[in-house]
């Protein structure tokens, strides 16, 4: 991991070790200048342990290009490809893996090539490397594929959508792979649920949420598992606001120091205050600031401060009466909006085709 040491040692996260960065230079030129006799190659090859076994280099190569036939070429370069991923060589292993692609014909080896790409895209966070290979990924599905790697892809572009802050699209990749996953190359099962609890609490309304996650049997299996997420789910289809908050506090380090989720960490406990007070305000016409600051556990004043900044962004729609003391929903009407939306775009065609004609008449 010679380029990542570095990397961390420019951001000044660690001390420079000469004998430490010399050490392991020497390590990775040693490990690509091991030859390795045939049947060791083949055995290896055989365990299926290409990406734990890195006895490759450039001997194999052209040994198997003078003696050996296409196939076993191109294994020998997805070998090389792979030590280049495994030292967290970015640019080299981009490159490796063009020239492995070159030698593939089948879809399928192609496919996982990508999968290789973008595991090294999200190790880099690059996400311009993951959105080019995700659609690259998608075009070689018109040419065909198995449905093990297409269930595959939507966990890869779901882990997308949600570090790009897309939660709705991501919850919905996620569920659909929840009875298919297979993707442990990226995280464990638990975490994917984890995930997916998360986006969808999110981006669901109610009775999608009942339906999807809420009775989801292979959420019920795993969620037991995972500190405070139960209850974070389950106290918020059942209003219990009171508990729903205790389970919030105790997650929010758990969301901190997720890498994907961290850079969207105050973005997420904003939207999920909104869903929460949505919800609650939901019941009502009217109702005290008291009596809401005694369902959700909190003070009077917290209460009232929290609503304030979700209003003045028009994330929910009520007026606080400080003098009285009361909340006052005031739902927006689905058909006035629909009405001044189609009005707003007529005007704007309307403008467009007076350019037009302006353009026609000269």
């Amino acid at each position: 991991m010679v380029p990542l040491y570095e990397t961390l040692v420019g951001e000044g996260l660690l001390e420079k070790d000469q004998n430490v960065l010399d050490s392991m230079r020497a390590k990775n030129e040693e490990e690509l200048k091991r030859p390795m006799r045939r049947y060791q190659m083949y055995e290896a090859y055989e365990r299926n342990n290409l990406i734990t076994n890195f006895c490759f280099l450039p001997v194999r190569i052209a040994d198997a290009e003078e003696n050996l036939g296409e196939s076993e070429v191109r294994e020998a370069h997805l070998a090389k490809s792979l030590f280049y991923i495994r030292t967290g060589d970015k640019e080299k292993a981009l490159e490796q893996l063009k020239v492995t692609e070159s030698k593939t014909v089948a879809v399928g080896q192609k496919m996982d090539l990508v999968f290789y790409t973008l595991q090294l895209g999200f190790f880099y966070m690059d996400f311009d490397l993951i959105s080019k290979s995700i659609d690259k990924a998608k075009n070689l599905f018109e040419e065909g594929g198995d449905w093990e790697r297409k269930n595959r892809l939507k966990v890869y572009e779901g882990l997308y959508c949600m570090s790009t802050r897309n939660f709705k699209k991501a919850a919905k990749l996620f569920l659909d792979s929840i009875s298919t996953f297979t993707t442990y190359e990226l995280f464990p099962y638990d975490t994917f649920i984890f995930y997916t609890v998360l986006t969808s609490i999110i981006s669901l309304d109610r009775v999608s949420l009942k339906q999807k996650v809420v009775d989801a049997p292979e959420i019920l299996t795993v969620i037991g598992k995972i500190l405070y997420l139960s209850e974070f789910l389950n106290s918020l289809y059942d209003c219990q606001y009171k508990s729903f908050f205790s389970a919030f506090a105790g997650l929010t380090e758990q969301i901190k120091l997720d890498r994907y989720l961290h850079p969207h960490f105050r973005y997420y406990m904003r939207e999920v205050r909104t869903v929460v007070y949505s919800q609650f305000l939901e019941s009502y016409k009217s109702v005290t600031i008291e009596a809401m600051a005694k369902a959700f556990g909190v003070t009077v004043e917290f209460i009232d401060l929290e609503l304030s900044h979700f209003i003045a962004a028009g994330k929910l729609h009520c007026k606080i009466d400080k003098v009285a003391g009361v909340l006052e929903t005031n739902r927006p009407d689905a058909k006035n909006a629909l009405y001044q939306a189609t009005i707003k775009q007529g005007d704007f065609l309307l403008n467009r085709i007076q350019k037009l004609s302006r353009v026609i008449d000269l």
